[in-house]
């Protein structure tokens, strides 16, 4: 069986985020660590060498295919800012409508800067994201 490409490396979450650059996206990067670790509860974690992941999920799918990943969690990369919720989008669409100015994609969501959308808005999706998950399969601390 093949193993997910992203796996959890063990690299310094806080050194990561120093080298970050420019300096509004490394700016942004500090605010949504100190985000995700207070909304989830769950130390940072660096997957593969750019998504810093809060909480971890064991997977079973019908195929067999089975692994882990991480529950929720960011990538602050050169063109946005990528946040994951797992469960996806597609049902999320009443909150994004208050959300601001964002893209989405089938579990990532994309974002310019973090002044281009509301932070409480953003905090209430990560959290029913989470919540969806741990219905589907059991959320456990990283």
């Amino acid at each position: 069986m093949t193993q997910n490409k992203t796996q959890p490396t063990g690299a310094s979450v806080e050194d990561f985020i120093t080298a970050i650059t420019p300096d509004r996206r490394r700016k942004d990067a500090k605010t949504l660590n100190t985000l995700f670790s207070k909304l989830t509860g769950f130390k940072p974690q660096l997957w593969g060498p750019s998504i810093i992941g809060y909480g971890r999920y064991h997977y079973c799918y019908e195929t067999g295919r089975e692994g882990d990943f991480l529950a929720t969690g960011f990538s602050p990369r050169k063109s946005a800012l990528s946040i994951y919720i797992l469960p996806g989008y597609q049902n999320y669409g009443d909150v994004l409508a208050r959300l601001g100015k964002h893209k989405t994609g089938v579990s990532c969501l994309y974002i310019n800067k973090l002044d281009d959308v509301n932070l409480d808005v953003l905090a209430a999706l990560i959290q029913t994201g989470l919540k969806d998950l741990n219905k589907i399969w059991p959320v456990q601390p990283t």
